[in-house]
């Protein structure tokens, strides 16, 4: 058995059925857009996840706020991932499943965007997050594996990879997540945003 070879072979599959899911590939481009109208109107996009997600988180948030292709005005967007006195207060404090929605209700306002990124699902700090949005009538989305669990039913978009293997959830939502910059980037370009 071949571990190098066996994993890019699945990989390649995956791709190749998330380039057929029309579905998919809709959730994406209303995703962006949804990002760039958000930016337009003035306000901005939170990112949240844990572990691999929560490098996302952050590595997003950089290519909003320093540039992705083009050199550009800073995007608005902040990686709720980051703080680690926050993070760490607030789970003592309260608990680990409130890290994310008490700094939706902190820095949140009606009109943002929340990005949770969650290979299963189920991440109950990000679902707690994407409930406290809801509430302020900030927009969800949610990036994660082709098993659609309880955030789904609180997310305007599911953005659903076509896998349940975590590396492999991982590495596409990559690929979209700079799709999606590209996406965010170029239109804001075009439309002088």
């Amino acid at each position: 058995m071949n571990i190098a070879t066996d994993r890019i072979n699945e990989t390649i599959s995956n791709l190749q059925t998330l380039l057929s899911d029309e579905t998919i590939l809709k959730h994406i481009t209303e995703t962006a857009q949804l990002i760039v109208e958000t930016i337009k109107s003035g306000n901005k996009l939170m990112i949240c996840g844990n572990g691999g997600s929560a490098a996302d988180a952050q590595h997003i948030a950089g290519e909003f706020l320093c540039r992705f292709y083009k050199d550009r005005d800073p995007l608005p967007a902040i990686a709720l991932t980051t703080d680690t006195s926050i993070i760490t207060a607030i789970s003592n404090d309260y608990s680990y499943d409130q890290v994310f929605a008490r700094q939706v209700k902190a820095l949140g306002r009606k009109g943002d965007v929340l990005l949770g990124i969650s290979t299963s699902g189920s991440s109950g700090n990000v679902l707690e997050a994407f409930k406290a949005a809801r509430a302020m009538g900030i927009k969800t989305v949610l990036l994660t594996g082709a098993s659609e669990k309880i955030i789904a039913v609180l997310s305007d978009v599911v953005i659903k990879t076509p896998s349940t293997d975590t590396p492999r959830i991982q590495e596409m939502h990559l690929l979209i997540e700079h799709i999606m910059c590209e996406i965010v980037e170029k239109e804001l370009i075009k439309k002088g945003g």
